[in-house]
């Protein structure tokens, strides 16, 4: 698991528009990468909600927000047009990204064991060191809560 301090792994995704995003795209300002499960499911669409509507706060702090998930492009973007979410949506289908990050591991729910995606967030500096981990994130509150962070700095 990566740790504060340790340097961000370089990255490189399609979003759902298209575009490719890298970690090298956000050199010089914060960037908030978050790992969700599944687009449209109730804790990632809380997640992403509020993410989005603090965004003007993050621009104001000198940071930038991608979410990523495992979803396909088509998913991405019909959960990013349903919910209005205004910054990118990474359709990591190989999961390069997420296991590079760490994000992908063994779960249990309801006695069963699997592979998935676990809620976490990074906070990546502007020189591309991390600065905090959030692991097991509750959607509820979190996007205020990683803004209050880069706000103390």
């Amino acid at each position: 698991m990566l740790k504060p301090g340790d340097r961000a792994p370089k990255f490189r995704a399609t979003a759902e528009d298209g575009s490719t995003v890298s970690g090298s795209d956000y050199q010089g300002r914060n960037l908030v990468l978050y790992f969700y499960p599944k687009a449209n499911t109730a804790g990632c669409t809380h997640e992403a909600v509020e993410f989005s509507s603090a965004l003007e706060e993050f621009q104001a702090a000198n940071t930038a927000v991608v979410g990523c998930s495992s979803d396909s492009l088509e998913a991405q973007t019909k959960f990013k047009t349903r919910y209005n979410i205004r910054f990118p949506l990474l359709a990591d289908t190989n999961f390069d990204v997420i296991e590079a990050f760490g994000a992908r591991r063994m779960k249990t729910f309801f006695g069963k064991s699997f592979l998935g995606i676990v809620r976490t967030t990074y906070w990546i500096g502007p020189d591309g060191t991390i600065r905090k981990v959030w692991e097991r994130v509750t959607p509820k509150g979190h996007a205020a809560e990683v803004l209050a962070a880069i706000r103390q700095g």
